[in-house]
């Protein structure tokens, strides 16, 4: 597993977090694993209510939102994951940089979050076949977040951002290579 830590981009402040660390992997051929870890003063985020259940959700990247861009290692197309403190979640496939946007029909992923002193985590399991990624070849990542504070102040954060206002989309934030499964 990598641990990575996201840098906020500079056009945008964040008063109430320390950093946001993640950690990736691909276990086993078909999951696909994501850990965020933020630290600070939680109690000034702006939060979604919890659901019952994790469910589907939309616009989530509109409040305090995890989030991930994974693409194959060659190729234009990409998938976009979003993750609410909630649990809700989110899944959309692209043929190009923002072109064809499209629902993808996910199993599910399993959500789970954990509140404690000072911190806010986030674990994320999916099955990779269901965001159409082939196993034996490596893959291409960006792992972002969204903040929103209380008074509604927003950040952006993600391993890279390109020059210019934030776009996790942007070819140049998949920074990240996870290499083929097994």
């Amino acid at each position: 597993m990598a641990l990575l830590s996201l840098i906020r981009h500079p056009d945008t402040s964040c008063a109430v977090l320390d950093g946001i660390d993640v950690e990736v992997a691909r276990t086993g051929e078909r999951a696909f694993v994501l850990h965020y870890v933020a630290r600070g003063d939680i109690a000034g985020l702006k939060l979604s209510p919890p659901v019952r259940y994790s469910s589907r959700g939309d616009d989530l990247w509109q409040t305090t939102c995890f989030e991930a861009f994974v693409r194959p290692h060659a190729g234009d197309g990409y998938a976009e994951l979003n993750f609410a403190p909630s649990t809700a979640w989110a899944a959309y496939g692209f043929s190009a940089y923002r072109e064809g946007m499209r629902p993808i029909a996910l199993q599910p992923p399993l959500v789970d979050i954990e509140r404690g002193d000072g911190r806010l985590e986030l674990f994320v399991t999916l099955d990779s076949d269901d965001i159409a990624l082939p196993a034996d070849s490596a893959w291409q990542l960006n792992i972002t977040a969204v903040i929103e504070e209380i008074d509604g102040r927003k950040s952006y954060w993600a391993l890279a951002h390109p020059p210019g206002k934030p776009d996790f989309h942007h070819p140049d934030c998949f920074v990240l290579s996870l290499p083929a499964a097994g």
